[in-house]
């Protein structure tokens, strides 16, 4: 059995919208609900984030706001699955530690929208873009560039906001 290009664009458009409204509303949760970025900051310090929760707090939430509307619209795929990939090896390391599963603060989650966020950057975003009808597809993700760049800045700026910024806090015992 063929997938037709109708049928791989509206895959594609069901992966970005999923995962674009999931961390969109990740973002706006930071940002507008419950404590809001001072909550969010203050959370983020309790995590070791340094040297100012609020620098995170407005970072991750920007991230995730603009991260989930750019996949959503199929605009600057890879970039836009980048930031997510950014976002999750980072929440992976400081937040989500405890095990593998989430029902014990592990880091699945985490993984699965690292992964598809990885394999929409790999793919594109389909016919069903902004990117398709501007021809940035073209540009960004004719072959394994879409991966390139999904996976190596979004794992690299992941990694080095962990070692630059995170100091884990004494009693988690690292």
């Amino acid at each position: 059995m063929t997938t037709t290009a109708t049928e791989f664009d509206t895959v594609m458009l069901i992966a970005r919208v999923i995962v674009g409204v999931t961390i969109f509303l990740h973002g706006y949760n930071k940002a507008f609900r419950g404590g809001r970025i001072a909550g969010t900051a203050n959370w983020f310090e309790g995590l070791g984030m340094r040297p100012n929760g609020r620098i995170h707090a407005v970072a991750a939430a920007t991230t995730e706001l603009a991260s989930g509307v750019l996949l959503c619209l199929g605009l600057l795929t890879p970039l836009a699955a980048a930031g997510v990939i950014g976002i999750c090896v980072v929440a992976a390391r400081t937040d989500h530690r405890g095990a593998f599963f989430m029902f014990k603060n592990g880091w699945e989650y985490v993984m699965i929208l690292g992964v598809l966020a990885a394999v929409i950057g790999a793919f594109g975003p389909g016919g069903w873009s902004l990117d398709a009808v501007t021809g940035l597809d073209e540009v960004l993700i004719p072959d394994w560039r879409g991966l390139l760049l999904a996976v190596v800045p979004g794992v690299a700026l992941g990694v080095l906001t962990i070692l630059c910024f995170w100091r884990p806090p004494e009693s988690s015992g690292e």
